[in-house]
């Protein structure tokens, strides 16, 4: 009988299923967005690394001196 009752109660939704579905699928598009950028900013943060001491010469190069501010 509670099986009975449940099942009249309980009953699944489509519209909720529906949903659950599409928010598993989301989650899973999420995740997978995010392992891709982790792993792009690895790849940026190595090349970085390689490259930071001769990137970072070459812009104090192109920056112009600062000037004192006049009081």
């Amino acid at each position: 009988m509670a099986k009975a009752l449940l099942g009249y109660v309980g009953g699944s939704d489509p519209r909720l299923l529906a949903e659950m579905r599409r928010l598993q699928q989301r989650v899973q598009d999420l995740e997978s967005e995010l392992v891709r950028i982790q792993s792009e900013n690895d790849a940026l943060n190595a090349a970085a690394a390689q490259h930071g001491e001769s990137l970072l010469d070459s812009i104090e190069l192109d920056v112009p001196k600062a000037e004192p501010a006049l009081t």
